[in-house]
Order: C-alpha cells, then structure tokens, then sequence
C-alpha cells in the first residue's frame, strides 16, 4: 500500500523558512511515480498547488505567490521529495498536502490536484506577523 508522510511543518514568525519533507513508501521503486506536488489549503479556500516536479525530467510548476520564495526538490534514493519554504509570509499559513502521481506523464498537469492519485495526511504551517 502506497503511503506518503508529511513532516516540517510548524509555527514560524514572518520571514522565517522551514523545509517539509514527504516521505513515501509501499510502491516498487523510486521511479515509481511520475509526478510528485506540494499543495496547500488555506482556512475556508480551495487546495491550490504550491510546487510540483515530474520525477523523470526537469520540469517544475510553482505558483506565482511562492516563486522565488519556495524550492522542491527530490531524493530519489531516500524516497523524500522536499518543500524549502524561505521568507515565510501570514498567507503562506495553510496545511500543506504531498502528493504523488503513477499517471502517463502526457496526463498530468502538475497544477491540477485532480491528475494526483497518492495524497498524504498533511503537514501544518502557521506563520505569524
């Protein structure tokens, strides 16, 4: 059984970083999936994608309000792909979701929560002014 865990999440003051790390497990290899995420959900919003990476070529999707800011990043052989989050603001605050997609790449908009199959339990982020 496939399973992503979320972990880095806390309580930071604006302009602080933190780096969350999703673990997964229970799948063949590394190779795996062919897409993994970070999205988040803000208090009474909708889950939007913050970063996202296919895991077998070098193309990324960040959203405008973290670009600059945020930086995914993956290690296949420890299974992890992680979320540096620098000069953290109020909005950022959020749960912040991993997630993993096994889908033809051709299929997968890595904006589009709805192209990920694989999701873990969430990671919260609370930043304060």
């Amino acid at each position: 059984q496939v399973q992503l865990v979320e972990s880095g999440g806390g309580s930071v003051q604006a302009g602080g970083s933190l780096t969350l790390a999703c673990t997964t497990s229970g799948h063949t290899s590394s190779a795996y999936f062919v897409a993994m995420g970070w999205f988040r959900q803000a208090s009474g919003r909708e889950r939007e994608a913050v970063a996202a990476a296919y895991t077998d070529v070098p193309a990324t999707y960040y959203a405008n309000s973290v670009k600059g800011r945020f930086t995914i990043s993956q290690d296949n052989a420890k299974r992890t792909v992680y979320l540096q989050m620098n000069t953290l603001q109020p909005e950022d605050t959020a749960m912040y979701y991993c997630a993993a997609s096994d889908k033809g790449r051709l299929n997968i908009r890595l904006y589009d929560p709805s192209d990920y199959n694989y999701w873990g339990q969430g990671t919260q982020v609370t930043i304060s002014s």
